[in-house]
């Protein structure tokens, strides 16, 4: 059949075209004309490897050779390169020693997906991570080259400054070069640039010549004329009712953004948008949880004959506020009385509970200027009383001295337990005290009756004591005991150094980076008298 003789397939949709046994085009419809590049005058008899070069050796060519070899029909889709640049999917048939081709230009349709793809890529990195601006960071690598030949990314800061947060260039010789395009361009850019007329809100597309022919003299410019784009467009990224960025896709060449390409993108900038405000409010919620919390604790307590050194970090979890405490305060009597707690949760209900027992323990203590056995009974007592319906450990511990210890310069630490770590004291020497058995009596908010014992160790002047909760030594995969026993050995091999260095090297060789529960540490150094 020749394109002259009339054929029902002449009126089919797709288009349509047959080889013969020695792949010579016997047939080619309007509408596979209209697709190819060819006339059916100029097809129709020619060589079908020659006049489609690029499907000798790729996967049309494989599998149309193999349908003819076997016989059976097959389905094949793939991108043909220049001159067509276009995507197909292929039915071929074999028919009467040769190939019948049935084929669809599905360019658009692999766009969409890809697009799709895309942005499901884009809201996975945004979604992974509440470090949005690391995620945010990553974002030009999934645009690029889908949506533009190189694309940067503006972020605004908590004060409103702008900062290019995230690039990527197609072509990696040119990485280097955009790299520092990036770090020195916004300083070029007028007030009448795309990118700060998208920072009010504003998409704008431009051609590279506009944007040049604005920028000052200076190495951003002759950067930017080194990258060569053509055209650039920038669009808002927008978050709760303002714009926090902007996203500025160039494209090189004869390259132009579709009306959905630019869509995608607008999409895209909005997903990042939402993001970024999301983490910004989650910051600010943590920050403001943070501050209620160390409210909730004592300020720096003074002391004329010792050095007291709090340390608090919270956890790393999303609360980041939870039930730890310390405090440090003077008795009636003159004593020093030092606690440490722990609150059984890790959320702002445990905080609330917190600063409840906090404040009723400080306020037994002073008005009965007990020691620590009578204070936690007073407690647990008051939280019975009160209906508190919480559990707590917690550790007390009073520095008292007669005038006769002063005189020999030693101070009497007796202390209480209730399901708590105990202190750990290191002698002047470095030498660690040997305390009772660790294990505390019953928590807090069990039984208020319960009977609650002292322990009295004697401390001479220079001896440190240290009180913690759990989260310094405790370790997913770890116990306590285990803890404990990397606690003592640093606490022997730092216990000379001045007490804030102290306690700083005893957080991060113990804690590494953002602890996994709350660390709480106060501790107390016994000064020279006299």
């Amino acid at each position: 059949m020749t394109g002259s003789t009339p054929s029902p397939l002449d009126s089919v949709p797709i288009g349509v075209l047959k080889v013969d046994a020695d792949w010579r085009v016997s047939y080619l419809n309007p509408a596979g004309a209209a697709v190819v590049g060819y006339t059916v005058e100029q097809l129709v008899g020619a060589d079908y490897w020659t006049a489609f070069p690029a499907n000798v050796d790729n996967e049309f060519g494989r599998a149309y050779r193999e349908a003819v070899a076997t016989g059976r029909p097959c389905t094949v889709e793939g991108f043909y390169p220049h001159p067509l640049d276009a995507w197909f999917e292929v039915r071929a048939v074999p028919e009467d020693g040769g190939l019948a081709m049935f084929f669809t230009d599905v360019t658009d349709r692999r766009a969409a997906v890809e697009r799709l793809a895309m942005l499901a890529r884009v809201t996975a990195e945004l979604a992974g991570t509440l470090d949005v601006e690391t995620a945010a960071a990553r974002i030009p690598r999934l645009i690029v080259p889908l949506m533009a030949d190189w694309c940067v990314l503006t972020v605004l800061d908590d004060e409103g400054r702008p900062a290019d947060v995230g690039w990527w260039h197609g072509t990696p010789a040119r990485r280097a070069l955009l790299e520092r395009y990036a770090a020195v361009r916004l300083e070029a850019m007028p007030v009448t640039s795309p990118v700060v007329r998208a920072l009010l809100g504003e998409t704008v597309a431009a051609d590279a010549s506009e944007v040049l022919a604005g920028m000052v003299e200076g190495e951003a410019r002759e950067l930017l004329r080194l990258l060569d784009p053509t055209s650039a467009v920038t669009l808002p990224v927008r978050g709760r009712g303002r714009t926090l960025g902007a996203l500025t896709l160039y494209l090189d060449g004869d390259r132009r953004l579709t009306g959905a390409d630019q869509a995608t993108a607008q999409e895209i900038a909005d997903r990042a948008g939402l993001a970024l405000d999301n983490a910004r409010l989650f910051s600010q919620q943590v920050q403001l949880a943070e501050e209620l919390q160390r409210s909730l604790l004592t300020d720096a307590f003074v002391h004329d004959h010792a050095e007291v050194v709090v340390r608090y970090l919270p956890a790393a979890e999303a609360a980041r506020v939870g039930g730890d405490w310390y405090d440090a305060f003077n008795q009636p009597s003159g004593a020093t009385m030092l606690v440490i707690g722990d609150v059984v949760g890790h959320d702002t209900a445990a905080a609330a509970a917190m600063g409840q027992l906090r404040s009723l323990l400080r306020g037994i203590a002073s008005y009965s200027d007990g020691g620590p056995a009578e204070v936690l009974r007073g407690l647990d007592a008051a939280m019975a009383q009160l209906r508190v319906g919480t559990y707590a450990t917690a550790a007390v511990a009073r520095l008292e001295q007669t005038a006769e210890e002063r005189s020999r310069g030693v101070t009497r630490m007796r202390w209480s337990n209730a399901g708590h770590l105990p202190p750990l004291v290191i002698h002047p020497d470095g030498s660690l005290a040997a305390l009772a058995e660790w294990r505390g009596e019953l928590m807090l908010g069990v039984d208020p009756a319960t009977p609650r014992g002292e322990s009295v160790v004697v401390l001479d002047r220079g001896t440190t004591v240290l009180l913690f909760t759990d989260g310094l030594i405790e370790r997913r995969g770890g116990d306590l005991d285990e803890g404990m026993a990397r606690l003592r050995e640093a606490a022997a091999a730092l216990g000379a150094r001045p007490l804030p260095e102290l306690c700083d090297e005893l957080v991060d060789r113990l804690v590494h980076g953002r602890p996994e529960d709350d660390v709480a540490l106060v501790a107390i150094r016994l000064l020279p008298q006299g």
